[in-house]
């Protein structure tokens, strides 16, 4: 369940902590992507760096109905859209892995993800990964006070399948701020009608922060879980691509506060 969404008292510099180490565990994570390593290396690359920071896994210990996530990142492979549970799976050339990090911070929660290439990839899914940066860069842009959260959506939507590919329904973005998850919902395609109330065309507000997160599949937008209970990948096997950033809400413009260097 989704907590109410919480002003952001600006600065705060908590908040603004916790993605700096999101964002700096996702370079160091990427700078050691290779084929021959294993994702659960990635994984404790990143809890060392988080802890050394002083900062805590988000993800580590999040429970869901009976289940318990028991690693810092959700590393997802091909065609894996998101919660990919790290494990002895080893990177292959032309594989491409999402990378998901939350961090909490003083009580405070910062959220990114990042899909890197293993070696050389084959052009048709570099492309979706272009698409799908794009599309977050453009949903980020409408991300302003005043503004509505089916901006952002529309924004996402429009570019994703102007190329072709198709935006996961299933799985949304979200406001973040002293929970991990806090409303409101922010998808990343305008809901047909049956469906605007689970996700409302909500106002932005000056000192919100949200996490927008387009999961851009090649071929269908369906997408189905595996018996693990966490890994969800695309109905068609096909790949898929996530990008996301942590943006604070600002009159004259987003503030991205995972933006990597």
């Amino acid at each position: 369940m989704e907590s109410a969404a919480v002003h952001i008292p600006g600065p705060n510099h908590d908040i603004e902590k916790a993605c700096r180490i999101v964002a700096e565990t996702i370079m160091m994570v990427g700078s050691r992507i290779q084929p021959g390593i294993t994702t659960i290396e990635l994984d404790n690359i990143a809890e060392d760096n988080i802890l050394s920071s002083n900062g805590k896994p988000a993800f580590k210990g999040y429970v869901v109905g009976n289940l318990e996530f028991k690693h810092s990142l959700c590393i997802s492979v091909n065609e894996e859209v998101v919660h990919g549970v790290p494990g002895a799976r080893i990177l292959q050339e032309g594989d491409i892995v999402s990378i998901d990090c939350g961090v909490e911070y003083n009580g405070w929660f910062g959220d990114s993800a990042y899909t890197f290439p293993v070696g050389t990839i084959d052009k048709s899914v570099q492309d979706l990964l272009d698409v799908t940066k794009e599309s977050l860069n453009l949903g980020v842009r409408h991300a302003k006070s005043k503004n509505k959260v089916y901006d952002i959506a529309r924004a996402v939507q429009t570019h994703v399948e102007k190329h072709g590919y198709s935006v996961v329904r299933q799985l949304v973005g979200h406001g973040i701020g002293t929970h991990l998850h806090e409303d409101p919902a922010i998808p990343n395609f305008v809901p047909p009608l049956l469906q605007r109330s689970y996700y409302p065309n909500e106002k932005l507000r000056k000192g919100q922060a949200i996490a927008i997160e387009p999961m851009v599949n090649q071929g269908t937008y369906n997408v189905r879980t595996l018996s693990d209970g966490w890994t969800v990948v695309t109905a068609d096997k096909k790949p898929s691509a996530h990008f996301e950033h942590t943006v604070l809400i600002e009159d004259d413009g987003p503030v991205i506060l995972t933006l990597m260097d």
